[in-house]
């Protein structure tokens, strides 16, 4: 599940990726579509890197994504700027992931 979970949001991200690049109707929302695309296409293929010895940063890394990308897809597309205030969240769950995943890997919780 995960993994195709992944594979679903690194099309995604490859789709708003080349949307901004095409079809953006400015610069900034053409930034916002390069930035979401490329934080979740990194996280995409990171998960699918990370899942089979840690699901749940796994899953994190996904969450977060989703969260910081499609916030900043969806102020691209119109929406209030205010939309702004939640992408950190995600980025906040990255953080969380990452260092969930260290942990694991260190040995300091089980998997």
């Amino acid at each position: 599940m995960i993994g195709s979970l992944a594979a679903v949001s690194a099309a995604i991200a490859v789709a708003a990726g080349a949307f901004g690049a095409h079809g953006a109707a400015g610069p900034q929302e053409a930034e916002w579509l390069r930035t979401g695309g490329v934080y979740q296409l990194v996280h995409a293929v990171a998960a699918i890197g990370i899942m089979r010895f840690a699901k749940g940063p796994a899953m994190m890394l996904l969450l977060g994504a989703a969260i910081f990308a499609v916030t900043l897809y969806l102020m691209a597309l119109g929406a209030p700027r205010w939309f702004g205030a939640i992408t950190p969240v995600g980025g906040t769950l990255l953080i969380i992931g990452w260092l969930w995943a260290a942990m694991i890997m260190r040995g300091k919780i089980p998997r």
